[in-house]
């Protein structure tokens, strides 16, 4: 028990996930920026590593059914134009996406994205799941993350944890998972990428808009 609050001390420190003080979107906000995409159902799990400890920093998950949210549990990111309600992320298009790897891989931490086909109704069920988690104590990001995915069809082999890499572990070793790495070498303050993308997601809104 020592060694887990220990860890999860360490997580509120070095990645940001702190617990949620966004800016809580209405009905309208997020209607407006829904987006889904073309592809299939998926889940994709994202997991910030330190890249001189190997520890793991952070843990979210992307789901794109119906709609692509990203659940971000106690996570940092924010966006004009990106609202959150409880912990979720709406509206992630590709632009969006990038962003978000983008602002969490710097000097100090890589992000691991392990993505796996699901079906519809698998991609539904972890939707509305997200929705009804509610704000996430700050280091509780990968065990929130770890009891979502419990609940969803075919990913009940997965346990509880608190730490991103046993999730991001457990996560490798369900069938069909393709895994890839992101990173960037720009600053190690969060904050800094977090204005770099804010500040290039607006211009791009700004673009589309004319």
């Amino acid at each position: 028990m020592v060694r887990i609050l220990l860890a999860c001390l360490l997580a509120v420190t070095v990645a940001g996930c702190t617990g949620s003080q966004r800016p809580q979107a209405d009905q309208s906000e997020i209607s407006a920026r829904s987006y889904r995409d073309p592809g299939p159902s998926t889940l994709t799990l994202y997991t910030m590593i330190n890249t001189r400890t190997g520890s793991g920093a952070h843990t979210s998950l992307m789901i794109s059914g119906s709609e692509r949210v990203i659940f971000d549990p106690a996570g940092s990111f924010r966006a004009d134009i990106v609202p959150v309600k409880n912990d979720v992320l709406y509206g992630i298009t590709p632009a969006v996406e990038r962003a978000y790897r983008s602002s969490h891989a710097r000097e100090t931490h890589y992000a691991r994205i392990q993505t796996v086909e699901v079906s519809p109704q698998q991609a539904e069920v972890a939707l509305q799941l997200a929705k009804q988690m509610g704000p996430v104590a700050g280091a509780f990001c990968a065990n929130s993350t770890a009891q979502l995915l419990q609940q969803v069809p075919g990913f009940e082999q997965i346990g509880t944890t608190f730490y991103p890499i046993n999730l991001s572990d457990q996560f490798a070793q369900l069938p069909g998972v393709e895994t890839a790495e992101y990173r960037e070498f720009d600053d190690a303050d969060l904050q800094q990428g977090l204005a770099f993308n804010n500040a290039r997601l607006n211009e791009l809104d700004a673009t589309s808009s004319q």
